[in-house]
């Protein structure tokens, strides 16, 4: 049976009233009339995305969900019943949370952090928004400094809660997070530390050198934006400098050095200068 919840490329195997049906191997399923592309021939490859209609038969569509089978991702309550949530994901047929897959009782109109996976007993798709079960914590493959794709999945007190590459969680420090993000929001990020209880930190910024050359090109394309004028200095306040430039008080100091010894721009009283 072909595999629910993830896309495919199917040939085109015949016209019906109803739509085409497009195979691969022995196997076959519908794609209803109104997904049908306007310029088609039979015997050619298209790409659709197959889950269950609401006869819990596999059909196909070339609609996009917002998620696929074994993804994270943020999806909005459409509506709730006795047997649990409906999350709009892009398709006709709404996602289902069951009241048991459900960190806190959902709420319609909100959205919520979830994983789409294939529920064994009914071979259905289901989501749930109890997502740590769903992330590896005992084996980690990751080393510092590395790139990783996060997405930000609740923020607390204490920093940024993400899901790096899709397999892990870690945390961001709000202290270094120095741009307005909300779950969902997907970003590139760097491994700071992995600690030995499987904890992971990460820096939405390079780390080390790199992070002051990034830093100084960031003040420089800002100097470039302004008429070739900042005005901020040493004396500037830390929540002053991360409204104009989105960076620490301390990345910046070491941009400015950096850009100064370069004889790129020159320090005033009132600011800084291109040179």
């Amino acid at each position: 049976m072909l595999q629910i919840g993830t896309y495919h490329t199917l040939k085109i195997a015949r016209d019906t009233k109803v739509g085409l049906f497009l195979v691969n191997e022995n196997e076959e399923v519908l794609l209803p009339k109104k997904y049908v592309p306007a310029d088609f021939h039979i015997g050619d490859d298209i790409t659709v995305f197959v889950y269950l209609d609401h006869e819990e038969r596999p059909v196909a569509t070339t609609l996009k969900p917002y998620i696929t089978l074994n993804q994270f991702a943020v999806l909005k309550v459409n509506y709730t019943n006795k047997f649990g949530a409906f999350l709009d994901w892009g398709l006709e047929k709404d996602l289902f949370v069951p009241f048991k897959e459900q960190a806190r009782p959902m709420e319609k109109d909100k959205r919520y952090v979830v994983y789409l996976y294939e529920d064994e007993k009914t071979n259905r798709l289901v989501a749930s928004s109890k997502i740590n079960q769903f992330l590896e914590q005992e084996t980690i493959d990751l080393e510092k400094n590395q790139e990783v794709d996060v997405m930000v999945s609740h923020i607390t007190d204490v920093g940024i809660n993400v899901i790096i590459n899709g397999k892990y969680r870690g945390l961001a420090y709000k202290n270094e997070v120095f741009e307005t993000v909300s779950p969902g929001y997907k970003t590139k990020a760097y491994i700071k530390l992995v600690r030995p209880d499987g904890k992971i930190d990460v820096s939405f910024q390079k780390l080390g050198v790199e992070v002051i050359d990034a830093s100084a090109q960031s003040v420089l394309q800002a100097l470039q934006q302004n008429n070739g004028f900042l005005a901020l200095n040493d004396d500037s306040h830390p929540e002053e400098i991360k409204s104009v430039l989105k960076m620490s008080k301390k990345s910046f100091k070491k941009a400015i050095g950096s850009l100064y010894k370069q004889k790129l721009i020159s320090i005033k009283e009132n600011g800084i200068q291109l040179n």
